[in-house]
């Protein structure tokens, strides 16, 4: 047996032992929420039975109590009439001696001989057979049958998936559990295309839905319904589910169908930022240290005077802080989105060569990187940048940028997504890795990932920008006020230094 033989033989028995162990973990979340479930519905039966005795009780009660109402009712003008009849007979005896002249007005004679009320009492004889009837009938309510979800007409979307299902109807069309009322969907995200992985994150609910359809939103529309759950594509698939739910009871789940949710996600490289750069999840802020707080390495590489280090800071700017990220993309089309936090003074925002761009380096400076670059500090400027070459745009700051690179078509376009306008795009042949990249100075940003190309990309065509239309910037339109103020702050720097 040779070793490829051998690797394959290893490389089923791994995925058959994967595999038996997600069946394992399977059955036991079954057999939990089976007895689960099984203790939720004796308690809802003894609940219901409760009822039912405690209804009849009541009705037993209420017809009790008619009946001897009645009773009370009768006996009371038979007491009545009892009670003239005696009166009526010890009267008698003073009738006998005024016969002649009393005969006509004696109460004996004016007494009747027959009782107001009977004794019958059947107009409360009672039947309830049909009832009875009616209570051997009872039984389970019916519950629907599981949906049947349809793939023709699900669509993954603008960080957006659409699930749609044709539902199959009651288990019992006799049963009268009536129409379904609404749908339950569930979905979790998972690294497999396998509709049954288990191990993966938990089933998220979204209830009560009346239609046969629903959107599961993701953060990258740019409308979002607030009763829509927010969805990142941080997994390569997601797991749906749905179930149909009649007056009080819901059936089973359809088959679970895994749909590809392909997005680009990254996080920034803690080892290229600039010491005075700080990393919180996906976002990044500057927070200066100092002067005495600066890394060596933003100093002179030799430490051989105070001169040396005092002629090697006039040079660096507090403008290069430089983070990249921790993916590279060598092919196909990429997006992802950034926003400025509050009291931002200055960033930009592109892709670089790898290689190309030390911690230290500032975006657009070099062949190796490209850039759109946003500052409002003393005053307010937008320009695309690369190899050492600037042009102006005439946009107003946006507070919300999209970045799309189509790798294989050398295409890098920078859009504003609030208001959906090409801010400006590169035209060039990549010829190694890319990766985003971003410049902070005073302030922070916010970089949203998990983000599949939008649709409203398709109607911003390339505008082929060759670099060579670049300008530099014209000396005269810089403002004499950011001169004196960076002059100013030379001086500053060098006092300090002579003072250490």
């Amino acid at each position: 047996m040779d070793s490829e033989t051998l690797r394959r033989i290893i490389s089923t028995l791994a995925n058959k032992n994967d595999e038996l162990q997600n069946f394992l973990e399977t059955v036991e979340n079954t057999v939990t929420g089976l007895q689960e479930e099984s203790y939720k519905v004796m308690s809802d039966l003894e609940a219901e039975l409760e009822q039912l005795r405690s209804v009849l009780e009541e009705k037993g009660a209420e017809l009790r109590h008619i009946i001897k109402e009645e009773q009370q009712r009768k006996e009371a003008e038979l007491q009545k009439q009892l009670s003239e009849g005696k009166f009526a007979l010890l009267s008698c005896e003073e009738l006998r001696e005024f016969a002649n002249q009393t005969v006509t007005m004696a109460p004996a004679f004016r007494l009747t001989t027959r009782p107001a009320v009977s004794d019958n009492m059947s107009q409360f004889t009672v039947d309830f057979s049909t009832e009875r009837a009616g209570l051997q009938r009872l039984h389970f309510l019916p519950v629907p049958r599981a949906p049947e979800i349809d793939l023709s007409n699900c669509v993954v979307r603008d960080n957006a998936i659409t699930v749609a299902w044709q539902p199959l109807g009651d288990a019992d069309s006799d049963g009268g559990s009536g129409p379904i009322e609404r749908y339950e969907l569930e979905y979790r995200k998972t690294n497999r295309d396998s509709s049954r992985a288990a191990g993966e994150a938990c089933w998220e609910k979204i209830c009560d839905i009346r239609e046969t359809q629903v959107t599961i939103s993701g953060e990258g529309q740019r409308l979002q319904e607030k009763s829509s759950p927010r969805l990142k594509f941080d997994s390569p698939f997601v797991v749906v589910r749905v179930r149909a739910r009649n007056k009080a009871a819901a059936g089973d789940f359809s088959e679970p169908i895994a749909m590809e949710t392909k997005a680009f996600n990254f996080g920034f490289d803690a080892v290229t930022a600039h010491a005075e750069l700080k990393v919180h999840g996906d976002s990044v802020t500057w927070e200066p240290q100092g002067v005495k707080g600066h890394d060596p390495r933003l100093r002179a590489k030799d430490n051989k005077s105070r001169c040396l280090k005092n002629s090697s800071l006039k040079g660096q700017r507090s403008e290069k802080q430089t983070p990249l990220c921790d993916q590279e993309m060598t092919g196909g089309s990429y997006y992802w989105e950034l926003r400025p936090l509050a009291d931002w003074k200055s960033f930009s925002v592109g892709v670089a060569y790898r290689a190309s761009l030390g911690r230290f380096d500032q975006l657009g400076k070099g062949a190796g990187s490209w850039c759109l670059s946003a500052s409002q500090w003393l005053q307010t400027s937008l320009a695309a940048k690369h190899n050492n070459r600037a042009k102006a745009l005439d946009w107003p700051l946006p507070q919300r940028i999209g970045i799309y690179c189509d790798y294989d078509n050398g295409d890098l376009m920078f859009v504003d997504v609030d208001q959906l306008r090409l801010l400006h795009s590169f035209k060039t042949k990549f010829s190694q890795p890319l990766v985003p990249a971003f410049t902070v100075w005073c302030g922070g940003i916010t970089v949203a990932t998990g983000l599949q190309v939008p649709s409203f990309m398709g109607k911003f065509a390339s505008t082929n920008q060759s670099l060579s239309s670049l300008t530099i910037f014209p000396s005269l339109t810089v403002n004499i006020c950011k001169i004196m103020s960076f002059l100013y702050l030379n001086v500053l720097i060098n006092a300090l230094f002579c003072r250490l």
